[in-house]
């Protein structure tokens, strides 16, 4: 019983995160010229609401397949308390709490967004400048990558049981409390990565699906902390080149369409 309710919350973690990547493909499959060019500036032209939707959705495509295993073990550890009669919390209370960290990281990313378009059009950057910036942030984002703080969140992240030895609390409450605990150690993972997408495109599918692929591999694979290292180094080296060469990144527009309003 236990292993088909495992598989059952396991199927439809993947579900939810291919329906999510499907809305997300196929809202770029469908952009026309003008919402292309949107798709490069940080905001996306969106709103807030859409954008903090938006973002919502793509939390869900790139986080559910690494956030898989933490969700599991709680699921096996309030199905054990069920099975003896005892009080549960039901698992989706606990990816609710993790998914407020995500929704309220949205908030924030829109201001950073809007903020950063404000100060672009004020200050005329010109499109080599703007590309610059972001091979900057490139390198800043391999710098974490190769920090203490990393490795602290990510040692975290990669140990689920210990995670539950040491952060258990009962009740609804404490599902939640646990959900935005571990929510905040995936951002302390991550946040930079998703960070850096802003200059690769926020929109970027394939941007975004080495972003997953490498979050996934840092959380899961036996060598997920090398893993890390190894991705520090290529956004550093990545993020050098842009510096040089502006036309390595994918935003980068000949023309300053930061201006053209």
């Amino acid at each position: 019983m236990l292993t088909l309710q495992r598989n059952i919350v396991l199927a439809l973690l993947i579900a939810a995160a291919a329906a999510a990547w499907a809305v997300l493909v196929r809202q770029q499959t469908g952009m026309d010229a003008g919402m292309r060019m949107d798709m490069y500036s940080p905001t996306m032209g969106m709103t807030a609401a859409l954008f903090v939707a938006v973002w919502l959705i793509m939390m869900i495509a790139m986080m559910f397949p690494a956030a898989a295993p933490m969700i599991l073990t709680f699921h096996q550890v309030q199905s054990g308390k069920r099975g003896r009669g005892q009080a549960f919390v039901s698992t989706w209370v606990f990816v609710a709490g993790y998914m407020l960290v995500w929704a309220s990281t949205g908030v924030l990313a829109f201001a950073g967004a809007a903020g950063a378009e404000m100060l672009a059009a004020h200050a005329g950057l010109a499109a080599a400048t703007a590309a610059r910036i972001g091979g900057a942030l490139l390198m800043v984002a391999g710098a974490y990558q190769l920090s203490p703080l990393k490795d602290l969140c990510l040692a975290k992240c990669r140990s689920p049981i210990g995670f539950i030895l040491t952060s258990w609390r009962d009740g609804r409450w404490g599902a939640v409390r646990m959900g935005l605990q571990h929510g905040l150690f995936c951002l302390g993972c991550c946040w930079l990565l998703f960070l850096a997408l802003f200059p690769l495109g926020i929109m970027n599918v394939a941007a975004m699906a080495v972003v997953t692929l490498l979050v996934f591999a840092e959380k899961t694979l036996p060598y997920g902390e090398r893993i890390a290292k190894v991705s520090g180094v290529a956004l550093l080296l990545y993020g050098a080149a842009v510096l040089v060469f502006p036309q390595a990144l994918p935003t980068f527009q000949p023309v300053d369409t930061m201006t053209m309003n």
